[in-house]
């Protein structure tokens, strides 16, 4: 693509092409021995335990005796593409004995004022602390009709 002995200079063909002249010079930089034994200990470890995140990891690899940091640990488990497996919450499964209320609002067209009204709780972050925001909301109008914190 850049024809180093061309007229046109390499700075003008990066111009032409829609590169940064920077990118002309970029020679990738090879992965040094000790990061290799690195990556090749971390991968060992998540084989055998794949629960360990990036601390756990990093005090495995200081207990046996390699100094290096929980960033480090998981800049390097971001490149390789591991990460630690965990059970996901179930928040979205029915509990059994939990009654199911039927939506009456289903199928109506709301027209007119004061004919529907719902309630909307905000939560609202404070310099100390925290204040929940309720408020009674007219859906034909979307008028809020009262407000409490």
């Amino acid at each position: 693509m850049i024809d180093r002995d061309s007229k046109l200079s390499i700075g003008g063909q990066a111009k032409l092409l829609g590169i940064s002249r920077g990118s002309v010079y970029y020679l990738p930089k090879p992965v040094s021995e000790y990061d290799l034994d690195i990556r090749r200990r971390l991968d060992e470890l998540h084989l055998k335990h794949p629960f360990m995140g990036a601390r756990q990891l990093r005090d495995q690899l200081n207990r046996q005796g390699i100094q290096i940091g929980r960033k480090r640990v998981k800049t390097l488990m971001m490149k390789m593409g591991i990460e630690a497996l965990y059970c996901k919450p179930n928040t979205s499964k029915k509990t059994p004995g939990h009654e199911i209320h039927p939506y009456l609002l289903r199928g109506m067209t709301i027209h007119r004022a004061n004919q529907v009204w719902a309630l909307d709780t905000t939560y609202i972050p404070l310099a100390k602390g925290f204040a929940y925001l309720t408020a009674v909301v007219d859906w034909a109008t979307r008028k809020v009709l009262a407000a409490k914190v």
